[in-house]
Parts: structure tokens; C-alpha cells; sequence
């Protein structure tokens, strides 16, 4: 190897040990832990209501939103009848329309207001937790009745007040808050599946 190489070899470790890091913080905080089972447990208790769960976020937040939604529709762990996940982040015609008519910090506002419902749950991502439009929008499903699960990093932000269970991934670094958050996403779906599906007999193609 030359030494470009060598040094980019030494990053890739340097970037591993990072996450290795914040993964073992977050493998040590109780409230984290309480915190994704008490989100986990709201979805699930609007999922058996007939409800849905929507999710929001910018940028990598926004690709974590699509992720997680597509968890729920699709599949996890195992195949089962699909269920009620909607991201706000996918609709280009409705993302455009409210950002032209209204301004960008009333795109998710807007979807939540039309979209959602008492007892439906808000999954809301932002690293900051200062996102502005995120925060409109959990202010919004605040006002419908919806459970809002706020997930940010260790400087929390406005987020935190808005939440009524906030995910807090013990770091301040954009990209390890993301990866923290797929860990917890992951970990969410695999309890709402499991809760849901396992033990009552249906582990069969989605639906």
C-alpha cells in the first residue's frame, strides 16, 4: 500500500473505534434503553388501534425517516402483514407545494395537520434537535393528540420539550448522532414487531 493509502486505512479505523465509542455509551445509558422501549411501546398501541406512525427529518434524517418507514410497511425481522409507517420526506409534488406556499419550515407541519390523527405517533429526527421544521411539526401533532418521540443528540435542543419521549444519542457529532439512530430505529422495529407478530401465530408474507 502507498502511503495515501496507509493513511486512508488509518481513517477507516479511526471512524470505527468512533462509532465503537458512542455504541458503548449507548449500551450503558438506562434512559436511552427506557426511552426506545417507551417509543417502541406507543407505536405498538397505536399500530393495534388502527393508527399509523409517521416520520420526519432533514437530509441523513430524512433518509433515516425513509428507513424506518419502510421497516414497518415492508418487513423487519421476519415477513408479516404490513404496517401503518409513513414518511413525510418522500412526496416531492407535496414538499415543493408547502415550501412554495408556506415556506420550507411548514413542510412537515402541513402533512401532520392533514395526515394525522389522535393517537397516531410522530417520529421526529433531528441532530440538532433545533430543526425548525421539525419542530413545527411536532408542535402541530402536539395540538392533534399524537405521541411525539423526539430523536437528537446530546445538546437536545427545543426538540426535548416537544417530545413526550425523547431518544438522545450521547454524542454531538452529526454523523455518529445518525448512526446512533439507526441503531435505535432498528431497535424500535424489531420490539413493534415482535410485540405485534410474535406469538400470535402470523409470520407470513407481507401483506
Amino acid at each position: 500500500m502507498n502511503h495515501s493509502t496507509d493513511r486512508s486505512v488509518l481513517r477507516v479505523k479511526r471512524e470505527i473505534e468512533s462509532a465503537a465509542s458512542v455504541m458503548a455509551a449507548m449500551a450503558a445509558e438506562d434512559e436511552l434503553h427506557a426511552a426506545v422501549a417507551a417509543a417502541a411501546e406507543a407505536c405498538v398501541r397505536s399500530l393495534q388501534g388502527g393508527g399509523k406512525v409517521l416520520f420526519c427529518g432533514n437530509g441523513g434524517s430524512a433518509a433515516d425517516a425513509q428507513h424506518l418507514a419502510g421497516e414497518f410497511v415492508s418487513r423487519f425481522n421476519f415477513d408479516r402483514s404490513s404496517l401503518g409507517g409513513m414518511a413525510l420526506t418522500t412526496d416531492t409534488s407535496v414538499l415543493t407545494a408547502i415550501a412554495n406556499d408556506y415556506g420550507y419550515e411548514r413542510v412537515f407541519e402541513r402533512q401532520v395537520q392533514g395526515l394525522g390523527r389522535p393517537g397516531d405517533v410522530l417520529v421526529a429526527l433531528s441532530t440538532s434537535g433545533r430543526s425548525s421544521n421539525v419542530l413545527f411539526a411536532m408542535e402541530a401533532a402536539r395540538q392533534i393528540g399524537l405521541v411525539t418521540v423526539g430523536m437528537t443528540g446530546n445538546q437536545r435542543g427545543r426538540i426535548v420539550e416537544l417530545a413526550d419521549i425523547c431518544i438522545c444519542i450521547p454524542s454531538s457529532h452529526t454523523p455518529k448522532i445518525q448512526e446512533g439512530h439507526i441503531v435505535c430505529g432498528h431497535a424500535l422495529c424489531a420490539i413493534v414487531e415482535s410485540q405485534l407478530f410474535e406469538g400470535s401465530g402470523e409470520k407470513t408474507t407481507a401483506a
